[in-house]
């Protein structure tokens, strides 16, 4: 979604789809298109098995670059599914070798020497540590990425960027057994570097910082251009609805700040995920208070909660009832006349798109949503603000509110 915005932003239509079909009906005349799907914790040979539908899709509609985007944390578990997809898209696009620039510099997330800082820590320092399913047990990416596939892996550092992309092409291609690369990337100037090396690659992996410095080598621009993209995208009318499945601190600050003035319910996973009629029991009380405004439904808690849940359920098992019992409530809300809705964490995100069945979102332009402004067109326009987890203020979901209210009313 963020990348979709950063070309938004950057005057290139982007929209974004959910599933392959979507993406094949798109017109012929796009720049650029995001397909969205969940393979992040799915087993590895089921998201290859995807990766290789999108990359015939692509090529299908004379893709001239494949981009793999994931989080720019890295956000994995041990065995994958970075490595096993990059594997896949490699392969099938016929790619020498390809890169990995898990940097997201505007956000302060950078690597040196193969190593992931979120500002100035080093990712396994920081409350990511913690996360239920993907942990940051370690700031080395390499190492990580050598964990997650049995192909040779390289480290591009800082130093051998700064002499410039031809002479990093040219390591490259005296040590062509290497066919995986991790980047560093400190800078704007190291991305630039990078997007400079990758500029007619078949096929290349990173965060959210790669894509819009590849568009802009393409085009000849030196520097980020002002943003162009749609600050209001096309009204959704309905009731509002909050619904939080991150953990991350990030989110828990945001539902503690809107529990002040708005209706929450919260819900105790680790008690209540497998109790029956639960959804119904939750629609039942968002049902009497969404006339009044917004309210929120959230599977957020702290590291106990997140403990008590996977003690109960498992790791896997957890996130998977959780997700459900979202899509569930949402497929509801919107029976309800719930048409904007404001959504903490990307799997949450994914879960409750597929629940509602959304093909296709327009997207805005990059700027204080995050990137996660969207809108679903159709019989029963629906608009959305997808944030992840760990990212916005503590006033995220009325800032967030107010965009959507702004676009229906003008």
């Amino acid at each position: 979604m963020i990348v979709a915005a950063k070309l938004e932003a950057a005057g290139v239509v982007c929209p974004l789809v959910t599933n392959v079909a979507q993406l094949d009906a798109l017109p012929g005349d796009l720049q650029a298109v995001v397909l969205a799907r969940k393979m992040r914790l799915i087993p590895a040979e089921a998201a290859q098995k995807e990766a290789r539908a999108a990359a015939a899709a692509f090529a299908r509609r004379g893709a001239r670059t494949i981009f793999y985007k994931y989080s720019a944390l890295f956000d994995s578990t041990d065995r994958g599914n970075i490595g096993p997809v990059a594997e896949a898209l490699t392969a099938v696009t016929g790619a020498a070798r390809t890169l990995f620039c898990p940097a997201y510099v505007d956000l302060g997330v950078t690597l040196y020497q193969g190593h992931m800082f979120a500002g100035p820590m080093l990712i396994s320092e920081t409350p990511k540590r913690f996360d239920p399913m993907t942990p940051a047990t370690t700031s080395n990416v390499v190492a990580k990425l050598r964990g997650q596939t049995t192909w040779p892996v390289g480290l591009v550092d800082h130093r051998m960027l700064a002499q410039g992309a031809a002479a990093v092409s040219a390591r490259l291609e005296v040590q062509s057994d290497i066919p995986f690369w991790v980047m560093d990337a400190i800078d704007e100037a190291d991305v630039a570097t990078i997007a400079a090396l990758s500029r007619d690659w078949k096929f290349v992996t990173g965060a959210d910082s790669l894509p819009p410095a590849i568009l802009r080598d393409r085009r000849g621009e030196a520097a980020p251009q002002p943003g162009s993209g749609r600050r209001l995208l096309p009204p959704a009318s309905g009731h509002e609805a909050v619904i939080a499945g991150s953990c991350g601190q990030a989110t828990q600050l945001q539902l503690d700040a809107f529990a002040k003035t708005h209706p929450v319910w919260q819900v105790d996973l680790a008690r209540d995920g497998d109790t029956p009629g639960m959804a119904d029991a939750i629609v039942g009380w968002a049902a009497e208070r969404l006339a009044a405004g917004p309210v929120a439904i959230a599977t957020t808690t702290d590291k106990d909660g997140v403990a008590a849940a996977q003690a109960a359920f498992g790791h896997e098992g957890a996130s998977e009832r959780a997700d459900r019992l979202l899509g569930q409530v949402a497929a509801r809300l919107r029976e309800l006349g719930v048409g904007k809705f404001v959504i903490a964490g990307g799997e949450t995100s994914g879960a409750i798109l597929n629940a509602l069945d959304v093909g296709r979102l327009e997207v805005g332009g990059y700027d204080e949503l995050l990137g996660g402004y969207c809108h679903a067109p159709g019989a029963r326009p629906t608009s959305f603000v997808l944030k992840p987890g760990g990212m916005g203020d503590t006033l995220f979901f009325f800032t967030a509110l107010d965009r959507l209210r702004e676009a229906e009313h003008g």
